[in-house]
Formats: C-alpha cells, structure tokens, sequence
C-alpha cells in the first residue's frame, strides 16, 4: 500500500511551489521592466512613406440640397503625422532616438510634417524634398467623433531615381550609427525593391532589420529580422484563405515564413492578437487585451514599433508580443491616430501584476 506523505510535508511542498511561482514571476517582472528601460537606449532608423493624417471636426444636422448626403459644418481642424511619420511617433514616445529618411513635396503639407518630426525630437536632415510630388495627405472629416469620409491627396507612383538614389545613400551612410532600420512601407511609392535590398544588407553592418510589410514589396525582405503583416496581407502573401482560422495561421505560417526567407514572422490579426513565427522557436499566439475600442487608427505603427523596440533591448519574442499587445491596447482605447508613451506602457504592465 501507497503511503500517504506527512500532512505538514504536503503543505511544505505546497508552500515551496507557491514560492518557486511568486520568485519565477518577479524575475519576469524584473526582465521585463529592464528592457523597457533598455528601450530609451535604441537608435533607430526609419525610412518608409510619410504622410500628414487631417482631422477636420464638426458636426452634421442637415442634408445638402444639391445631394442626398450630409452637410458637415467644420469647427476646427487639426493634424498629427501619419504612415511612417507615426511610426517614427511612436517610437520617440518609447524613448527612441530616431532619424528618419523619406520624401517630401516642395509644399505646405510637407513642411508641417516636417516641423512635426522635429517636435517629436526627430533627425529630419534625411527628408528628399520632391518639388515634382506632393506630400500624401489623408484628410478626415468627423461628426460627433465618428469617421464620415476620408480624401486622400497622393502619389503611389515609385519614387523618382534621383530620389531613391538618395535614400539608398543615405542608408548606408547611417544605417551602420543606429541599432535598429525600421521600414515603414505603406504602398505609396517609397519602398523599392533597391531600397528594401539596401536596407536588409545593413544586418551586416549589425543593424536589427524590421519591416512593416506589404504584400507588394515584402519579397524583396528576405533576409530581415522581423517582417509583419496583418491578417488581409498575409492571405495575399500566401495566395490562399488558409490563414482566416487561427488552426490554419499556426500551421501555415511557419511554411510562410520560410518561403519569406525572414527571421521571425508576426501576423497582426486585430481583435484576435497576433501569431508570430521564428525560424528558432515554436508557433507563439498572443491574445489581445480586452479593452473598449474607440479607434484603431494607428495600432499597427505601434505594434510594430513596440515589438521591434522590445526584442532589440533583448526581450525575448513572448515577452515583446506581449508589450506590443499592451501598447496597442492602450492606443485603441484613444481618438485618432495616437501613441503609447513609455510610461503608460510601463504602467499598464505594472498594473496586472500578481
């Protein structure tokens, strides 16, 4: 017959694997606090397509005469940087040293951008002004906080030669100074094939490689440290509907992954988290936070910036999924296109602590 162990020596292994827990927690907690302060130690490159995002705010309470739509009567207008110049946003609200490298037009939108970028506390000397191409505007009309129509002002042609000329120079030049090259490709004409191959040759340099993907150009990526995609994009990638359920991203995006030829792939999947994939590691899935949305505007800057930021300072991949998670949900928790600081980051972290 089995003996039964001592009640006091149950309540003792009790106590020691209570205690094991609480200290395996602390470490994580002690890991994880260090790379966000590691975090305000990072240099980073941005190149990607930049744009000025408008908001012009008023309300609506009548039908125009002229067409069965509504009359919005404009109060005020604002405006934040948008696209890459977001990125670069939300890395310097990480704590990020950042230089970005892009195309301007010769006018008032661009000019606005730029005096943006510096307020963030930007390097805009790496700006190509175009007088030949006009900086990308996305102009908003909102009522009562609620999106009624979006006008884009662009130009998604590539980038003139002189220009991407420039921006592969630049690459080289300065992309051996900083630990991180962030590629911010929106599709409107800024990421090249030359300037993807450009950018993913500094790895050899030492630069951590991470690029904000679509589908268009994210072949030319191969090689890089971390390339993400949302859902939509990576259908598109894939050639296939395989990926809608989350069974089929687990098992289909190693196979992506490696077809990529990167070194880990996440796939952003909105209300669902992300699924991320490394050529060292298991399949990770990270649930999002379940918070109120408002407006998710912006979420996919800051979960890349997030994420690149984090496993730069030398989280490991769990660990940055899960910052990014956090970041994103407190983004989507605000009106606009919006940031999470540092702070609120750091806080949110602390907050649902055991």
């Amino acid at each position: 017959m089995r003996a039964t162990p001592p009640r006091g020596l149950s309540r003792h292994c009790r106590t020691t694997a209570r205690y094991n827990e609480d200290h395996l927690v602390a470490q994580v907690a002690h890991t994880t606090l260090t790379v966000l302060d590691r975090m305000t130690e990072l240099k980073v490159l941005v190149v990607g397509d930049l744009m000025l995002d408008v908001y012009l705010w008023g309300h609506a309470s009548r039908i125009s005469p002229e067409a069965p739509v509504m009359v919005v009567e404009v109060e005020r207008e604002t405006s934040v940087p948008g696209g890459a110049a977001n990125v670069v946003h939300n890395l310097a609200a990480l704590g990020a040293r950042v230089r970005v490298l892009g195309v301007i037009g010769d006018d008032a939108p661009g000019e606005q951008l730029r005096n943006a970028l510096r307020e963030q506390g930007a390097d805009t000397e790496g700006l190509v002004v175009d007088a030949g191409r006009p900086t990308t505007v996305k102009s908003r009309v909102m009522s009562h906080h609620r999106q009624v129509m979006r006008i884009d002002r662009e130009n998604k042609q590539p980038i003139s030669p002189a220009a991407e000329a420039e921006i592969c120079q630049q690459i080289e030049a300065f992309g051996p100074q900083h630990d991180v090259i962030l590629i911010s490709d929106y599709a409107k004409g800024l990421v090249t094939p030359r300037i993807a191959r450009t950018a993913t040759a500094q790895r050899e340099q030492g630069c951590f490689v991470a690029v904000n993907a679509k589908p268009g150009q994210v072949h030319a990526f191969a090689g890089a440290d971390l390339v993400t995609l949302n859902q939509i994009e990576a259908e598109q990638v894939a050639g296939t509907a395989r990926l809608a359920m989350e069974p089929d991203v687990r098992k289909h995006g190693p196979e992506l992954r490696s077809i990529l030829d990167v070194r880990t792939l996440v796939i952003t999947q909105g209300g669902r988290g992300m699924s991320a994939f490394s050529h060292d590691q298991d399949p990770l899935v990270v649930p999002a936070v379940p918070v109120e949305v408002y407006d998710v505007a912006g979420a996919g800057d800051t979960t890349i910036s997030t994420l690149t930021m984090a496993l730069r300072a030398g989280a490991d991949l769990k660990t940055a999924s899960q910052l990014a998670m956090r970041a994103a949900s407190i983004v989507v928790g605000k009106l606009g296109v919006a940031t999470a600081t540092l702070d609120e980051l750091r806080d949110n972290y602390l907050r649902v602590q055991p």
